[in-house]
C-alpha cells in the first residue's frame, strides 16, 4: 500500500475527484505540451454530468493562460476505464495532437492510461486488515506504532499540518456566514449550530450540536471552494476533523494522541482505497462518507487506546451501516445532502466506537470482508446513483416532490 499521505490532501474543495484529479492531470498534460496552441479536454462518464456543478471545467481553464476547450461528453459511458474519465488533446493548427486519457479515481488521484504510477511510492508490504493485526499482536504494538514503523518518524510533522489545517477548517466554518455559491441558495448553517445552545440541553444534546456544528463547518468550506483536507475526500472531508476536534475539547487529549488517531484513521482509508474503492462516481457515497466514519470511529479508537480488535469492530460496523448509500448530489453540487451527510456520519462514527467498545468479543464479520462487500454493492449499484445527478434526490428535486 501506498503512504497514507496519499489518503490526506490539502487543497481546495469543493471534490477531489472532480477539481483536484482533473486540475492534476491537466497540469501534467501542460507541462509535457507546453507547443499546443490550444487544449480540449473530454469528459466522460460522473466527471460530465456533474463537472459543472463541480467546478471541473473552472480547475481545468485555471491551469494555463491558453484556451481550454471542455467537452462534457455525457452519451458515450460504454467500455469506460473509469466512471471519472477524460480525455486530453492538443490543438495545433486546428487539429487534434497527443491525447493522454486519465481517469480521477478519488481522493484527487489520477491514473494514465499507458502509465504506471510511482512504485517508490509502496511502502506498505501488508495489504490487509488481517495481515496488519496479525503482525501488530505478534510484535505487541498498537496500529499507530504500525505506521510510524512503516513510515518513519517524520510521518508526524504531515499529519501534524494535517491536523492543523482541519482546525483551521472548524474555526473559519464557525466563523463565516451567507450563501454557499452554485444557486441552490443553501445558507451556511455551522455557525448558527455551534451558538445555538437547546432550550434544555442535555450532554449528549451538546455533544451532537457541537459535532455536528464542526461537520457542518468544515463542508461548508468545502462547498465554498475553501481549504481542506481530503479523509479520505472532499466530499467526506468533514466526519474525521468534526469528532476529533470534539474529543481533544472534551478529554483534554494531546496533539500527540490526535496523530496517532490520524495514523490509524489514514490507515483504515489507505485499505478502502487498496481493496475497494473512496470514489462516489465508483461506488456511490458509502465509498467517500461510508470509508470517512470507518476512518473516524478507528480514530476514536485509538485516541481511547481500544484493542486492535476493539478498532476493527469500530471501523467495520462504520462501514457496514452505510452499505448501500447512494450519491444523488443535487445539481451535482456538495451541498445537498452531502453536507448534512458528514455531520450524521460523524455520530455514526461515536456510536460504532462506543458499541465496539462493549461487543467486539461477539463479531462475525471482518473489516476486510465488509470493505470487499462495499465495493461490490458499489459496482452493482446504477450508475444513476453513482455521482450523476441523475437519480434519488438530484432526479426528484424541484420537481414538485413532497
Amino acid at each position: 500500500m501506498k503512504s497514507i499521505k496519499d489518503i490526506y490532501k490539502i487543497g481546495k474543495g469543493p471534490s477531489s475527484s472532480h477539481t483536484m484529479g482533473p486540475a492534476k492531470a491537466m497540469s501534467i498534460y501542460v507541462s509535457e505540451h507546453p507547443e499546443a496552441e490550444e487544449y480540449e479536454a473530454v469528459l466522460y462518464g460522473s466527471l460530465a454530468d456533474t463537472g459543472e456543478g463541480h467546478g471541473t471545467d473552472k480547475a481545468l481553464e485555471s491551469i494555463t493562460e491558453k484556451p481550454v476547450n471542455i467537452v462534457f461528453n455525457t452519451k458515450d459511458r460504454d467500455n469506460l476505464p473509469h466512471e471519472n474519465t477524460m480525455d486530453i488533446y492538443a490543438i495545433i493548427k486546428g487539429q487534434k495532437h497527443s491525447k493522454m486519457r486519465v481517469m480521477s479515481v478519488g481522493g484527487g488521484d489520477i491514473e494514465i492510461e499507458g502509465r504506471e504510477s510511482s512504485p517508490l511510492l509502496e511502502i506498505y508490504p501488508e495489504s490487509t486488515f488481517g495481515e496488519i493485526a496479525a503482525l501488530c499482536k505478534k510484535e505487541g504494538i498498537r496500529l499507530s506504532d504500525y505506521v510510524i514503523m512503516r513510515e518513519g518518524e517524520e510521518i508526524y510533522d504531515f499529519l501534524y499540518t494535517v491536523w492543523e489545517t482541519m482546525k483551521s477548517a472548524i474555526h473559519e466554518g464557525l466563523t463565516t456566514s451567507g450563501i454557499l455559491p452554485g444557486g441552490l441558495e443553501v445558507e451556511r448553517k455551522a455557525q448558527y449550530l455551534y451558538n445555538q445552545r437547546h432550550i434544555d440541553e442535555s450532554p449528549v444534546t451538546r455533544e451532537n450540536r457541537i459535532v455536528c456544528s464542526y461537520a457542518y463547518a468544515v463542508s461548508e468550506q468545502n462547498a465554498d471552494n475553501g481549504t481542506i483536507v481530503t479523509a479520505p475526500t472532499c466530499g467526506a472531508c468533514a466526519v474525521l476533523p468534526s469528532v476529533l476536534r470534539y474529543m481533544q475539547e472534551k478529554h483534554g487529549f494531546s496533539d500527540k494522541q490526535i496523530l496517532k488517531a490520524l495514523a490509524v484513521a489514514g490507515l483504515i482509508g489507505n485499505l478502502v482505497k487498496t481493496n475497494a474503492s473512496i470514489s462516489g462516481a465508483e461506488c456511490g457515497c458509502q465509498a467517500e462518507v461510508g470509508t470517512a466514519c470507518s476512518m473516524a470511529s478507528a480514530a476514536l479508537g485509538e485516541l481511547f487506546e481500544m484493542g486492535i480488535d476493539q478498532i476493527e469492530y469500530a471501523a467495520e460496523i462504520a462501514i457496514e451501516h452505510h452499505l448501500g448509500l447512494t450519491c444523488d448530489p443535487i445539481c451535482g453540487l456538495v451541498q445537498i445532502p452531502c453536507i448534512e451527510r458528514n455531520a450524521v456520519a460523524a455520530m455514526r462514527a461515536i456510536n460504532a466506537m462506543s458499541l465496539a467498545n462493549f461487543l467486539s468479543g461477539s463479531r462475525k464479520i471482518s473489516l476486510d470482508l465488509v470493505i470487499k462487500t462495499m465495493y461490490e454493492t458499489g459496482k452493482d449499484l446504477s450508475h444513476l446513483y453513482r455521482e450523476t445527478a441523475a437519480g434519488g434526490l438530484a432526479k426528484h428535486y424541484g420537481k414538485g416532490s413532497v
